[in-house]
């Protein structure tokens, strides 16, 4: 059974509130330098590391030697969708005082709508004017899928532990829909193919035990040997099971076909081959119309250890243009490199 670092089956604010806190005291547990990454993401000028210096000069010394390290507060308000109230937002900048660097970060599943958040920063603006401090607040916007998206930025292939929490961090996310569908359209989601690579690709599918979450994604790629080798759209997301004896479908995204069946009995009898018996829990069946050759080769030492998502827009450069079609994806894909 899958270990959970964040609880589930609540939907009230201060939940995701804590769940988040929670994934971010992980984070500075784990790695000081990591979790000041994460915070200078959004600003090149958020300089928060310890500082040794020799012989800085103060009004009437010289120290032989000043440990420093910056002030900074952030002040969190989450909500479970963009119901931010300017109000509440205003009231809140009272709770900073002479810090440097401050931040009022509104968090919620989705971004702030621009007249809202023009409005917001408005205000803001002329609350620094007149404050009398010498450091403004600065507003930042963030989705839960932003933020995630920013901590797995800070990782690398070697942080097994916190890799595994940002993980139960986004499945969290998933399941209590603060990371939403509406976005998956530009994912890629990478997934480890070792003996099971030929098979998977010809079969035009590939399965997980459906335990296990995922950030939403319309694509799905195959890694081998330094490389993705292989993507394709997904066109359709069975559980499936065996139960008294017959097998059980649950559809979660397109139509169950017998052409599907077929496949999952094929992949169940695949996997038999490597001491698998995929009938006897339930497994997520991830079904494509075609796999397409790519390499999307990977530069950095160390394999990977589980899977990772791609934001497509980025990789490729498209904005928030639509994507190309698979086929096109596949050849832009083998100019690039990852790490």
């Amino acid at each position: 059974m899958k270990i959970h670092y964040f609880q589930r089956y609540h939907v009230k604010e201060n939940v995701a509130t804590a769940n988040t806190m929670l994934l971010l005291s992980r984070l500075y547990q784990y790695s000081p330098d990591k979790f000041f990454r994460f915070l200078k993401a959004e600003s090149d000028a958020f300089e928060l590391e310890v500082a040794f210096n020799l012989q800085e000069k103060s009004k009437s010394s010289v120290p032989d030697a000043t440990i420093t390290q910056e002030s900074f507060k952030i002040v969190v308000e989450t909500k479970l969708s963009d119901q931010f109230y300017t109000t509440q937002l205003m009231n809140h900048l009272e709770a900073f005082s002479g810090e440097k660097y401050k931040r009022l970060l509104t968090l919620a599943s989705v971004p702030m709508a621009e007249d809202k958040k023009k409005d917001v920063e408005a205000k803001i603006a002329k609350h620094n004017k007149t404050s009398g401090e010498k450091y403004g607040v600065v507003h930042v916007n963030m989705t839960f899928e932003e933020l995630a998206s920013t901590v797995q930025d800070v990782l690398d292939d070697r942080d097994y532990e916190m890799q595994a929490v940002l993980d139960d961090y986004v499945d969290y996310c998933c399941h209590d829909d603060l990371i939403v569908e509406q976005d998956s359209w530009k994912y890629l989601r990478m997934r480890l193919c070792g003996t099971t690579f030929d098979f998977n690709k010809q079969s035009g599918l590939y399965y997980d035990k459906a335990e296990h979450g995922f950030r939403p994604h319309d694509y799905l790629g195959l890694y081998k040997d330094k490389s993705i080798q292989a993507i394709g759209e997904i066109c359709a997301r069975i559980v499936a099971w065996e139960e008294s004896g017959e097998m059980q479908y649950h559809p979660e995204l397109g139509e169950c076909t017998q052409e599907h069946k077929d496949a999952i009995a094929e992949a169940i009898k695949d996997g038999k081959n490597y001491g698998d018996d995929l009938a006897a829990e339930k497994h997520r069946y991830f079904f494509v119309d075609q796999f397409v050759e790519t390499d999307f080769r990977k530069v950095t030492p160390y394999a990977p250890r589980g899977a990772r998502n791609f934001d497509l827009t980025d990789v490729l450069g498209t904005g928030n243009h639509p994507l190309p079609d698979v086929q096109k994806i596949a050849e832009e894909l083998r100019t690039r490199t990852w790490g």
